[in-house]
């Protein structure tokens, strides 16, 4: 049970991330358990905990942690396709994404934004992707009584519609605090609120701040890629 002493309003050293952090993993979004949104009313991208593979991290601890997400998808959600992603990315994705223009007949990805095709102006324009601050969980969540751990990561920028088929890239900075187990849902909304302030808060530091530009953020062709649940 979660114990009754204060929460720190800031975690890590203000000389930046030290070691084992920062911690890398990647992978697609795909469709997962979705009560975040509808019961939390806090969306988030659920990575099985065989998405930890990816950047070598099975043994980390559970907990709350908090960094950056990298998405290749624009403010709105939509997809973008970058030179590099359009020449090296995998063949599930290169299908799903014939797959998409061909039944829609408009070039629209599954969220039904239309895809920017890579060469057009519109694209040259637009940054190749957004990188946002996050908080994640890495557990079982006992109030759910999971019967696998998993990971769960709630993007600190409200996106007006989903973004299935993204590639997500994170970069976790810190650690928050143990996993809990609540005796009511709004006990557990009330802390997750508590690690989203934490999280903000400790990343508007500078050492931590200018992690934003960390390449490996915006990089999304041409990556191993696992699966990620929203």
């Amino acid at each position: 049970m979660r114990p009754d002493a204060p929460r720190p309003q800031i975690v890590g050293p203000d000389s930046g991330p030290e070691p084992p952090f920062p911690l890398r993993l990647n992978g697609k979004v795909v469709k997962g358990f979705g009560r975040g949104s509808k019961e939390l009313g806090i969306p988030t991208a659920n990575i099985p905990i065989a998405g930890l593979s990816v950047g070598g991290h099975e043994d980390v601890q559970s907990g709350v942690y908090y960094g950056f997400a990298g998405l290749d998808v624009d403010e709105d959600g939509e997809r973008i396709m970058t030179e590099e992603a359009e020449t090296n990315h995998d063949e599930d994705t290169a299908k799903d994404i014939a797959e998409t223009r061909s039944a829609n007949g408009v070039g629209e990805d599954v969220n039904g934004a239309s895809a920017k095709r890579v060469g057009s102006e519109e694209a040259k324009r637009e940054r190749k992707g957004v990188v946002y601050p996050m908080v994640m969980s890495i557990g079982w969540n006992p109030f759910y009584k999971n019967t696998v751990r998993s990971v769960e990561v709630h993007i600190l920028y409200t996106f007006p519609h989903d973004f299935y088929g993204a590639h997500m890239n994170l970069l976790i900075l810190g650690f928050i605090r143990p996993e809990y187990d609540y005796v009511s849902r709004d006990a557990l909304v009330q802390d997750i609120m508590t690690d989203v302030e934490v999280a903000r808060r400790s990343l508007d530091r500078e050492a931590y701040a200018r992690c934003r530009e960390d390449g490996y953020l915006w990089e999304f062709g041409g990556r191993e890629r696992g699966d990620v649940g929203s």
